[in-house]
């Protein structure tokens, strides 16, 4: 298992090291500042020399205008830093941020459900945006700093080689205190960043849930909560902080003891006739410098264990592996698909109970079931299966007569469809909601699809046709409207396999009976289980399965089992399905 600086000189060399030129240029900036940096307090104490010493002119007005020069080409060089390393940072962040996306949404759903939204979001921006002075700035602001240490030795050690001995002890002294205390905020910085995701996905699941909790007089117990959760979020970020301001409070004490030091050797010197009152006053002026790099120095630690804290995170998500994995097939077969559940079980990680128990049934091509249990009864659980969202824990799910484990996941999911209750809308035009931003479906295709669905009439009274914006969650548009943009994503599809979560249950009867038409244009010649929760669904389809409790409680051809008066399906009619299954 690799250490935490050798994970942290991995991450360098994966997502900065591809920007090497970038790093090259930073380091060369960063080393012509140090030296600009060097040169001004030997100008300044000549300057002062001089001008005690009631020298010319020229030299006066030449020195001051080296120093403003200097000065300036300081300065410049600290913009150029500034720009290459946030330049570098963004490079390098958004590189990981597009790793650590990609693999959160490959994992499997098991793991994708131990962490709320909000906590992905702080996992993938907040965690990552910790690591981007430790990309851009980390390694080459240290050597800098060291550089700049090295430079002032050099330069007062040339003047008296007693100061250069003495700064010496000083700077190792300081470099050794600091580097004891690297780790000394680690794990509450950890903590810290553990509390932000909890803090932040808590409020991320109260926005979500507005609605029910204003219409439920709710508020005051989600406003107790929030104070609850920042109490612990503050009560984190301010030990994590304390902790880590340890460090700069103790290279600002050293700092202090040098200065003073400096200033008792410069009189010491002077009055010994060693040092003019210029040299005095570069002395003084190195010194106040050396808190600079030694800062920096404290500076970075301190990002530094902010930066591991948010490593062992990082690295917590990208350490998860997959358990669903591809099968060695990446094509399935044109039309519509047979399906077949052999003896499946099925239990959920976190659980010994069986969710589904021994159940099996087959459909042929082109074949559609009604799907029927109460609450509970493992339909949605079969569904997912069929997906791979979860994989049988016993039996086998087979697709087009093979199982669905040899087959890639993409692969599969291709040839599925799925329209649910509740319709994901984003914040885009209509085009992007109905290719799901898939820029290589063309316009042509899309206005085809609109037309073959008969969705000809809803599309032309769209204010701008397919650049119509939709707001986030669907605002602005009604259920159905929703519910016929989502036949719309299945359609471009194509799949073989169609599963419905009665697409139908929460509307109106008109809306209903133009989603019904284009259901059923929708399920032409394709496969489909419906999960119903009317009696109406359940009229189109060729066969009926009725779940309770996991198991199979009744399965058979829906005119066979509607005219059979002993069967459970048959009774569902008669009582009416809406209250028997409920």
């Amino acid at each position: 298992m690799m250490t935490k600086r050798e994970r942290m000189l991995s991450l360098l060399r994966t997502y900065v090291g591809p920007h090497l030129p970038s790093v090259l240029l930073l380091a060369a900036l960063l080393l012509g500042t140090a030296g600009l940096q060097l040169v001004n307090p030997r100008i300044l104490g000549g300057f002062v020399d001089t001008a005690i010493g009631r020298g010319a002119a020229a030299r006066l007005v030449r020195s001051g205008v080296l120093y403003l020069l200097v000065g300036l080409g300081a300065q410049a060089l600290s913009l150029g830093t500034t720009y290459v390393s946030s330049d570098l940072a963004w490079k390098a962040t958004n590189s990981l941020r597009q790793d650590l996306a990609k693999h959160c949404l490959s994992l499997d759903m098991a793991f994708l459900k131990t962490l709320t939204p909000g906590q992905f979001i702080e996992r993938i921006d907040g965690d990552v945006e910790q690591l981007a002075n430790l990309f851009s700035q980390f390694l080459v602001r240290i050597a800098s700093s060291v550089l700049l240490l090295v430079g002032i030795i050099v330069v007062l050690g040339y003047q008296d080689w007693r100061l250069g001995l003495g700064l010496i002890g000083f700077v190792a002294v300081a470099l050794l205190t600091l580097m004891g205390m690297q780790n000394a905020a680690v794990s509450d910085s950890e903590k810290e960043r553990e509390v932000s995701a909890e803090f932040y996905g808590f409020i991320e699941e109260r926005l979500m849930a507005l609605d029910d909790i204003r219409a439920n007089g709710g508020g005051h117990h989600v406003m107790r909560g929030f104070t609850q959760a920042l109490r612990r979020y503050t009560s984190a970020c301010l030990r994590a902080w304390l902790k880590r301001a340890n460090i700069w409070l103790t290279s600002f004490s050293l700092f202090c003891v040098g200065q003073t030091a400096a200033l008792l050797a410069g009189l010491l010197l002077f009055y010994a006739q060693s040092m003019t009152v210029g040299e005095v006053f570069a002395l003084t002026n190195y010194m106040a410098m050396l808190f600079g790099p030694i800062e920096q120095l404290a500076r970075q630690l301190q990002d530094a264990q902010k930066a591991f804290a948010s490593i062992e995170r990082v690295d917590h998500i990208l350490g998860v592996k997959r358990e669903i994995l591809d099968g060695p097939r990446d094509v399935l077969p044109d039309g519509p698909l047979a399906l077949a559940f052999d003896a499946v079980d099925f239990h959920y990680e976190d659980s010994d109970e069986r969710v589904l128990k021994d159940v099996s049934f087959r459909l042929e091509p082109g074949t559609q079931l009604g799907l029927l249990g109460r609450t509970g009864s493992g339909k949605t659980t079969l569904s997912r299966l069929v997906f791979r969202l979860y994989d049988a824990t016993g039996g086998a799910v087979r697709l087009a007569d093979a199982d669905v484990r040899e087959f890639t996941i993409g692969a599969l999911r291709n040839r599925i469809g799925l329209v649910t209750q509740e319709v994901q809308i984003f914040d885009a035009s209509v085009r992007d909601n109905l290719r799901l931003f898939d820029a290589s479906v063309p316009d042509a295709r899309l206005i085809e699809i609109i037309t073959e669905l008969g969705l000809s009439q809803w599309f032309e009274s769209l204010p701008s046709g397919l650049d119509t914006l939709l707001g986030p969650q669907g605002h602005g548009l009604s259920a159905g409207e929703a519910q016929l943009l989502a036949f719309g994503r299945v359609f471009i599809k194509d799949p073989g396999l169609i599963v419905l979560d009665e697409p139908s249950s929460s509307l109106d009867q008109a809306t209903e009976h133009l989603i019904d038409r284009t259901m059923d244009r929708l399920l032409a010649n394709r496969t489909a289980i419906i999960i119903a929760h009317r009696l109406g669904t359940v009229q189109r389809v060729d066969q009926v399965l009725i779940m309770d409790g996991g198991r199979v409680a009744e399965y058979g051809p829906r005119q066979e089992l509607a005219g059979n008066p002993a069967s459970l399906f048959a009774e569902l009619l008669r009582t009416g399905m809406e209250e028997s299954i409920a």
